[in-house]
């Protein structure tokens, strides 16, 4: 189940956001995408979710033209995003959050089976079951927002910054969970302001400068780059 985006151009009006990147991601990897802010970070990932169309190139996942599809039809696929900013629904439970996840799902035993194991990557979840997703934490709503894109029983998890405005030991329990995630055999693409966490967690790394790739590396070597250092990681 890879994914390849050869030649992706993404326009918003007239103003062409990404200028024909070029990227691959292997199945169970987690590849990261670093860059400032208006990079071009989040439209590569709803590009492949289909919340933005291309303009020109092609998104194929495991053969498939993710770009030639809605948004809905993606996630039948087996691709599922947890977008910036975490956008659950306040007003329904945990698990009423969770439910709606499994929208793509019309096996109630794989239902609850899937459930059990997002219960499992973040017991706190089970507790607040019967709780209101607004009232939960930042922390506590990132999981649900995992949660419940692992719901629909992706192959390919797309986490859009999971760790904004979190506190530090939050965000190392939330990776720690991607890494758990990416273990049960999922793959992510992750993109991620923290870069030293992003590389540390990722696999293979690509660069990305107002709409273009300018660099990509195993993660390692990224993060030993001193270019990258100076640029996003604070200096040495």
């Amino acid at each position: 189940m890879d994914l390849v985006i050869k030649d992706l151009k993404v326009k918003y009006g007239n103003v062409e956001a990404l200028h024909g990147i070029n990227l691959r991601v292997e199945p169970r990897e987690i590849v990261t995408i670093l860059g400032a802010n208006g990079a071009g970070k989040s439209t590569t990932l709803m590009a492949i979710s289909g919340l933005v169309p291309a303009c020109e190139g092609e998104i194929l996942f495991n053969g498939m033209a993710l770009h030639k599809m809605k948004p809905h039809q993606v996630v039948k696929t087996g691709v599922a995003q947890v977008p910036e900013g975490r956008r659950v629904f306040g007003t329904l439970t945990v698990a009423e959050n969770l439910h709606l996840g499994a929208f793509t799902t019309r096996d109630a035993a794989k239902e609850i089976k899937t459930r059990d194991w997002i219960y499992e990557l973040f017991p706190v979840l089970k507790e607040r079951r019967e709780q209101l997703a607004g009232t939960l934490s930042g922390g506590e709503q990132q999981m649900l927002a995992i949660g419940r894109a692992l719901m629909a029983d992706p192959k390919l998890l797309l986490l859009d910054e999971p760790s904004l405005g979190l506190a530090p030991l939050i965000i190392k329990r939330i990776f720690d969970t991607v890494r758990q995630i990416n273990e049960a055999g999922v793959t992510v693409v992750l993109v991620e302001q923290n870069a030293r966490a992003a590389l540390k967690l990722a696999h293979r790394g690509y660069v990305l400068e107002v709409g273009n790739i300018v660099l990509e590396d195993q993660a390692s070597t990224l993060l030993s780059n001193e270019d990258v250092q100076n640029a996003y990681l604070g200096g040495h």
